[in-house]
């Protein structure tokens, strides 16, 4: 990872072409940045290596998939038994239908995202595959009814 990695005008065109859309090819964004292919391709190779930039993938509608419900689940656990949070853990990361998984601070230990093909699906999930781990104690459950919006953070900083 570069360390110090400073982010100048040129970097920030560029990833705000990428963030418009992901697929442009490189000689597309060197000509709309007036340099060469080579200089955007070193370019984001060092926005990788300073971990600006991360990973390059398709986004998958879920709703395309036939999962309709999106519920995002706080889960407080207790680690009296002689499992560790990492254990834990790991058992959660099994569950397909849990997207992201975050470790806060505050009433619950962790808080997920998740989505389920119908409000039962969403039930059975809570019950069959959340509860039953030993060390949770408690879920609260909240039902998306609709995404506002996802954006990525803006490439000039805060607004």
């Amino acid at each position: 990872m570069l360390k110090n990695y400073h982010i100048d005008g040129l970097d920030k065109r560029i990833l705000s072409l990428l963030t418009a859309d992901a697929r442009i090819p490189f000689l597309e964004i060197a000509r709309r940045c007036r340099v060469s292919g080579a200089a955007i391709h070193q370019r984001i190779q060092k926005m990788k290596e300073a971990k600006v930039i991360s990973g390059s993938q398709y986004n998958i509608s879920p709703v395309g998939l036939g999962y309709h419900t999106c519920a995002f689940i706080g889960i407080q656990i207790n680690l009296t038994t002689q499992s560790t949070h990492e254990e834990v853990f790991t058992k959660i990361m099994q569950i397909d239908e849990i997207v992201e998984c975050h470790h806060i601070s505050g009433k619950y230990s962790l808080f997920v995202k998740v989505f389920t093909k119908t409000n039962e699906h969403l039930k059975k999930i809570i019950i069959d595959k959340i509860q039953s781990i030993p060390e949770v104690t408690f879920t609260e459950t909240f039902i998306s009814l609709e995404e506002g919006f996802v954006r990525q953070l803006p490439v000039g900083g805060s607004r």
